[in-house]
């Protein structure tokens, strides 16, 4: 039905992988307290959210095409990295605990902020000449 590049597949793992165990140990040193700004996930969403902007940029408008940069820079790596579940649990414990400005805060603050980081990514790679 549909055709599946293996190598393609690969490179997700791949870049997964290595996003996720470096997502995994930051989170095994410094667990955050419900009432507490959780810095780790706040972080890492962030540097994921710029890499993936600088990631997308590059690859697209810069550097010659790949079929496997893509999946395994922004797909996996970023993919891995980043991590919008552990803010949504976060956030709920935030919200059990009676931190309802933090929760709100957080939220808030990780949107904008992932915005701006991709936006900053992407504005930083498009103001490099590109040599001829």
């Amino acid at each position: 039905m549909f055709g599946h590049d293996n190598r393609e597949l690969a490179a997700v793992f791949i870049g997964g992988a290595i996003g996720t165990v470096a997502r995994a140990a930051l989170a095994v040193f410094a667990v955050p307290h419900p009432e507490h700004w959780p810095w780790p996930t706040f972080v890492v969403n962030i540097v994921g959210a710029f890499l993936l902007g600088y990631f997308t940029t590059r690859l697209l408008e810069r550097l010659p095409v790949s079929s496997y940069q893509r999946p395994l820079l922004g797909t996996g790596v970023c993919g891995g990295l980043t991590t919008f579940s552990t803010m949504q649990v976060e956030t709920v414990r935030m919200l059990e605990h009676g931190a309802y400005g933090l929760a709100a805060g957080y939220t808030v603050a990780s949107i904008v902020a992932g915005l701006a980081a991709v936006y900053l990514a992407t504005v930083l790679v498009r103001r490099v000449r590109v040599r001829a």
